[in-house]
């Protein structure tokens, strides 16, 4: 068999070049070096696409415990609150961090820090940092800027890990872990062995696996279905986040109007009403349009149905044009491009798969179960998110989480690098396969948003998780038979993804946060977090097991 020679120095590989990926990076450069793979262009993951802000406990209106309060309100009963304390008292460090990186967040003279703070739904207080409404970009540019720059830094565009090497792979007698990862060079169309002092998963959600999102491409849950396959657990993979507020115009599927535009005032009407006729959030929460997102987005489905409207206005003209030219540039042009312009008219937007609160189980140093193996972001369960992600609290998780990773990656040394399998390339291409392979892509989606969206029942979670099974058959065919490409990858990756959610789904008997369902309507008086526990055998030959705990 042939191997590969292993490297003096390995380097930590860090699959994701996203806001978490980076994070760890940048915290780990100093002292090791680091290759980051993006399977696409660097700036084209979801961070970039972020647009409200990132949360920092500054002001003297503000504390730790209002932090952590709003979260646990957010989260339905689920939130761990050591992760939700934890990731509060380092979210100022987080924030001043971003700011010597070189981040140009929106300025406010008589701010903290000298930062203009909004506020979002489900926050007590203006505490989220922006740019003003491109906050991701903002974040993204600056921190590439410094990646680019440091020398113990490789950067690797179009290069997307298939999978995780563990011993298991070696068939080694030993405890199971991880010595690196499989992956492919997308335009030399092969497949590299990387050894790795050890691999940090940070690739980000998995909105991809529904027809409607507001996430970029790259959202395939790849990080999530790697570590179920290397034997990880997983966590609370039920409950998908739904931003309520995507823009609905045929030339635009994925253009989210950020949260920040309600917590400054803008108000949901009903097309076709007029004055307090046409407003009804108060008939679903008294917060009204500031209510958590899970509320919104379940209000805005109902309202659709019970009208039969394709969406709702989200009306911000009564804050004048020049408000929102000078906090909404982004929305204002890209709205302005389509015809609308958002000063003068409402905005006419749905709901979309936004985010997941769930993913790889991971401590707050982003370990994993599989030692050498970390997760960071929204790849992973950490506890803090819990039913349903507070807004603006996503972006911070990466940079506090980001950091503690890399800090335990440099306070304990790596294993004994064994030789590493390099991979089997005796699979023949077969171009007539990539046609099924889109349709798969596109039966799955469709399935997932028809029956595993907003509103569940039981009978339509078992209908898709019949399809599933269909579907992975076949992936799995093509995955063992012809060579591997990105759409391929992509989709397996994808097919893991749905099954996880639909089973996570089936197993919660009541509605809570994100997760609704018809046949279990009322929310239980004690509830656990749901996670999935994998066994130490392959795919084809595991077994999944449910625990409430």
């Amino acid at each position: 068999m042939t191997t590969i020679d292993v490297q003096t120095q390995r380097p930590v590989v860090v699959v994701g070049a996203g806001l978490a990926g980076l994070t760890a990076a940048l915290h780990l450069a100093a002292h090791q070096p680091v290759i980051v793979l993006a399977k696409r262009g660097l700036d084209e993951g979801a961070t970039a696409w972020a647009q409200g802000g990132i949360v920092g406990v500054l002001g003297d209106d503000d504390s730790i415990e209002s932090h952590v309060q709003d979260t646990q309100v957010a989260g339905a009963g689920l939130v761990v609150e050591e992760t939700a304390r934890f990731v509060a008292e380092h979210s100022a460090q987080a924030v001043e961090w971003l700011v010597e990186s070189g981040v140009p967040f929106s300025a406010d003279p008589s701010g903290p820090l000298g930062l203009h703070l909004t506020r979002e739904g489900g926050h007590a207080v203006r505490r989220i940092a922006h740019a003003a409404d491109a906050t991701g970009k903002a974040i993204l540019d600056a921190l590439l800027a410094r990646a680019r720059q440091h020398p113990n830094i490789t950067l690797r565009e179009r290069w997307m890990a298939v999978d995780v090497i563990t011993s298991r792979r070696l068939h080694r007698d030993e405890p199971t872990r991880c010595y690196g990862v499989y992956a492919l060079d997308i335009d030399g169309q092969r497949v590299e062995t990387l050894p790795a002092a050890a691999v940090i998963l940070a690739t980000g959600g998995l909105g991809k696996v529904y027809r409607y999102t507001s996430n970029p491409d790259t959202a395939t849950g790849d990080g999530m279905a790697m570590a179920w396959r290397a034997g990880c657990r997983v966590g609370n993979m039920e409950f998908i986040q739904f931003h309520p507020t995507c823009l609905y115009h045929p030339q635009e599927r994925s253009f989210l109007i950020t949260e920040a535009l309600r917590g400054e005032g803008a108000r949901l009407l009903l097309p076709g009403r007029e004055g307090d006729d046409a407003r009804f959030m108060a008939a679903h929460d008294a917060r009204l349009e500031l209510a958590p997102r899970d509320i919104v987005a379940r209000a805005i489905d109902f309202e659709m149905k019970r009208h039969g409207l394709d969406y709702v206005w989200l009306d911000a003209t009564h804050l004048g044009a020049e408000f929102l030219l000078s906090h909404f540039p982004t929305i204002h042009a890209r709205c302005l491009k389509l015809g609308i312009d958002i000063s003068k008219q409402p905005i006419p937007v749905v709901p979309a798969a936004h985010y997941a609160c769930g993913g790889v189980v991971t401590d707050l140093d982003g370990r994993t179960d599989l030692p050498g193996l970390y997760a960071v972001g929204e790849t992973t369960y950490s506890g803090l998110h819990g039913a349903n992600r507070l807004a603006s609290n996503s972006l911070l998780e990466c940079v506090v989480l980001g950091r503690t990773c890399a800090e335990h990656i440099l306070g304990h040394p790596a294993a004994e690098q064994p030789a590493l399998p390099a991979w089997d390339e005796s699979q023949v291409e077969n171009a007539d396969e990539q046609v099924v392979i889109a349709h798969n892509w596109d039966e799955l989606r469709l399935l997932m948003w028809n029956y595993v969206g907003i509103v569940r029942t039981t009978k339509r979670l078992e209908r898709a998780l019949h399809r599933i099974k269909l579907l992975r058959s076949e992936i799995d065919d093509y995955y063992a038979n012809f060579r591997v490409n990105r759409d391929l990858l992509e989709l397996r990756n994808l097919v893991d993804c749905a099954e996880l959610i639909v089973r996570s789904a089936l197993m919660r008997r009541e509605s809570r946060g994100l997760h609704y369902s018809r046949d279990f309507p009322n929310t239980l008086p004690v509830s656990f977090p749901t996670v999935l526990v994998r066994s130490a055998r392959s795919r084809n030959g595991g077994k999944s097991v449910g625990l409430s705990g």
